[in-house]
């Protein structure tokens, strides 16, 4: 897709820095982080929203790149968080599925 912000970050159109990457994910630093530690896990795939996943290997995928995101930032051992917004009221701006990982600090709740 070529207007996906995320799409033309995985194909290097758009520099970010990566965290992590692999065959099926991309890791980047948030540009506007919540917390001292904010990753986004973008699938390599276009998947517009969360409703719209049908391959559930690019869950498991993007979970095994978030275990491999708290380790190399180092808050595998102090807890974070791991967040998907769906929709303009769920908190989503760019539509690609993308999963939040927000750690280095204490995470409140209710969080929004």
């Amino acid at each position: 897709m070529t207007d996906c912000l995320f799409c033309r970050i995985v194909n290097k159109e758009i520099q970010a820095k990566i965290v992590y990457e692999d065959d099926y994910v991309v890791a980047f630093d948030d540009i506007n982080p919540q917390a001292p530690v904010h990753v986004l896990v973008v699938p390599k795939k276009h998947i517009s929203t969360v409703m719209n996943i049908d391959d559930y290997e690019v869950v498991v995928n993007a979970f095994k790149a978030i275990k491999k995101v708290a380790e190399i930032k180092n808050i595998s051992n102090d807890g974070f968080r791991v967040v998907v917004n769906h929709l303009g009221r769920g908190g989503q701006s760019v539509f690609h599925l993308h999963f939040h990982v927000l750690g280095g600090r204490q995470m409140l709740w209710p969080p929004g």
